[in-house]
């Protein structure tokens, strides 16, 4: 039964792919009601926390948008990019990933895809590229991330034979930087340039689109406006705030002995920064709405709305077979323990969940520790099945269409980048684990 519900989540995403638009979001809900009416699955909590992240998050990039910032972001990018026009690829990877690393959450990197797609659009760099890389790399960063959740777990489960937090960190840094690092090397020549691009090439037919999305942009003709300037430094400082109050958690008012969750954390302030940015910018109320960032932003959030919630669904009414039968596979075969991590983490989508359920598993099998921290890595496994907000968000944000979700599902934009960033930082998790531990 689980195969033929699983089946169903799958078909709805492809033909929600192809429709488009909010395509995805519609048939989640399509899926939802064969789930729940069909099969009689409850239907799962909402990913509430996702979507007002991603609202807020816009509701700044967009008033930054209609106030002149994200044209002066791009004149900025574009007489970088002119000397050094690959580097976006390396770049933008190791922004969500230090962002991720700090913040404790690869939700931060909502805030700088739209930048990654605009940017690389008008400087005729395949956005496909930057976003994929982006988008994993903040995956990634969690296990590198002193304060997220997985890692805290892994130290919890490891102390007693000895691993502490630092040992953690010095294999899981290194390892996945290196790993996303090689990995790019070959993402930036995964495609076709974008003037080569048929599917692109045809969007350019189109005058509307032209008039939207124009590509041929000299930087010394784009007319600033006066402000511009101030727009870009408040979206910046909300970013670095909500990075800081991830870092040192005392940032955060309490509440009942806790620190306030980071995602109503990053609602919080990047609403206050649209609000500073409209009163002291004063952009036009409509510009605001009617721009390519909110527009990708919010259809973005109705995919997330039906996609998400149907994923969940299907997993929370299978999570104890699920769990059941991960956990014989590795008591079975314990050399399949990193295979194991990534198919959990892909079918949970929660890093924390998968090591909870089976690093008791590894230690019980007696793996040594080194081995469990090298391959730790692989708990990222939420890029294989592309229904993930970030995946969503940034195929929303490329209007250019190179990043996209296949024909045949698993063929989307992010699986050879995630591959690829897997088996480079596995590779280097478990060479620095056997130097170092």
């Amino acid at each position: 039964m689980f195969f033929l519900q699983f089946a169903i989540v799958l078909v709805c995403i492809l033909i929600g792919a192809r429709i488009g638009g909010i395509g995805l979001g519609v048939m989640g809900g399509a899926g939802l009601a064969i789930l729940s009416f069909g099969f009689g699955l409850q239907p799962a909590g909402l990913p509430i926390n996702v979507m007002l992240m991603i609202m807020a998050v816009v509701s700044a990039a967009a008033a930054m948008q209609a106030a002149g910032g994200l044209d002066y972001m791009i004149k900025i990018a574009t007489n970088i990019l002119r000397k050094h026009p690959k580097y976006i690829t390396f770049i933008a990877p190791a922004v969500t990933w230090t962002f991720t690393v700090l913040a404790g959450t690869g939700h931060v990197a909502y805030s700088v895809l739209p930048v990654i797609a605009e940017v690389s659009r008008h400087n005729g760099v395949r956005p496909e590229r930057p976003l994929s890389m982006a988008v994993i790399a903040s995956q990634f960063a969690i296990v590198a991330s002193p304060i997220a959740a997985a890692v805290v777990a892994v130290v919890a489960y490891l102390e007693p034979q000895g691993i502490h937090l630092g040992d953690v960190l010095m294999v899981t840094m290194p390892s996945t930087i290196l790993g996303l690092a090689v990995a790019c090397i070959f993402v930036n020549k995964m495609g076709k340039e974008l003037k080569d691009d048929p599917n692109y090439q045809r969007l350019l037919q189109d005058p509307e689109y032209v008039k939207e999305n124009h590509t041929d942009v000299n930087p010394d003709n784009i007319q600033l406006k006066p402000t511009a300037k101030l727009s870009v430094g408040l979206f910046l400082f909300g970013a670095l705030l909500v990075v800081l109050m991830g870092a040192f958690p005392s940032l955060r008012p309490a509440f009942d002995g806790k620190a306030m969750g980071m995602a109503h954390t990053i609602e919080i302030v990047m609403l206050t920064v649209g609000a500073l940015i409209i009163l002291t910018c004063k952009p036009n109320g409509n510009a605001i709405t009617q721009g390519s960032v909110f527009h990708a932003g919010m259809r973005a959030v109705i995919a997330i709305f039906g996609i998400a919630w149907l994923g969940d669904t299907l997993m929370q009414a299978h999570m104890t077979e699920v769990k059941e039968s991960v956990k014989v596979l590795v008591e079975t075969a314990p050399w399949t323990f990193a295979l194991a991590l990534f198919v959990l983490s892909v079918l949970v989508n929660s890093q924390g969940a998968t090591v909870a359920t089976l690093f008791p598993v590894g230690i019980a099998l007696g793996i040594p520790a080194p081995v469990l921290v090298g391959v730790f890595v692989a708990v990222n496994g939420y890029f294989f099945i592309p229904n993930y907000g970030p995946i969503i968000a940034s195929i929303d944000f490329d209007t250019t269409g190179t990043t996209r979700i296949g024909k045949f599902i698993f063929n989307h934009s992010f699986m050879l980048p995630g591959l690829l960033s897997m088996a480079f930082s596995l590779a280097f998790g478990l060479l620095f684990a056997n130097i170092l531990l």
